[in-house]
């Protein structure tokens, strides 16, 4: 694809990405955005939780809610998202999300600058299993992303 060119993508259709347990599909990077914006369609299971709570140093987040519901925890506020429903989480801004429901919930979310595309396939390399924190964190801080453990937590 050139950077000049535009192109389609039906839903669920792009690059999928293996990584946190959800279904990660890359519509956009920053090689196509000239580093602008990344941007993923989300399927998070029912009943699934997202990635333990986290601050992005690097990038702020959006998401658009396209189907089911998604709480989100954003600076100790409580969202619940449904269909078409915006949440613009800043960076530097602690925040983490969950399906608590019974129904697939899919979200779109624009990173800018782009670059979390590159975090996301780190993660996606990793062999598949459970993951601990300490194979998590250092993956994380590389990218400018800091987990944001309860005390006690992750040891």
């Amino acid at each position: 694809m050139s950077l000049g060119g535009g192109y389609m993508l039906s839903s669920r259709k792009g690059t999928q990405i293996p990584a946190i347990g959800l279904n990660i599909t890359m519509k956009a990077n920053g090689s196509a955005t000239r580093d602008a914006y990344s941007l993923f369609e989300y399927a998070i299971p029912p009943e699934t939780n997202g990635p333990p709570a986290h601050i992005h140093t690097r990038e702020d987040e959006s998401f658009i809610c396209l189907a089911g519901r998604l709480d989100v925890s954003l600076g100790g506020e409580e969202f619940t998202l449904e269909f078409g429903d915006y949440l613009y989480l800043p960076r530097n801004v602690v925040h983490t999300f969950r399906n608590p429901y019974g129904d697939e919930a899919r979200v779109i979310s624009v990173v800018s600058p782009a670059g979390l595309e590159a975090y996301y396939q780190a993660l996606g390399e990793l062999p598949p299993g459970p993951k601990d924190m300490a194979t998590l964190k250092p993956i994380m801080e590389e990218f400018g992303i800091e987990l944001q453990l309860p005390p006690g937590g992750g040891h």
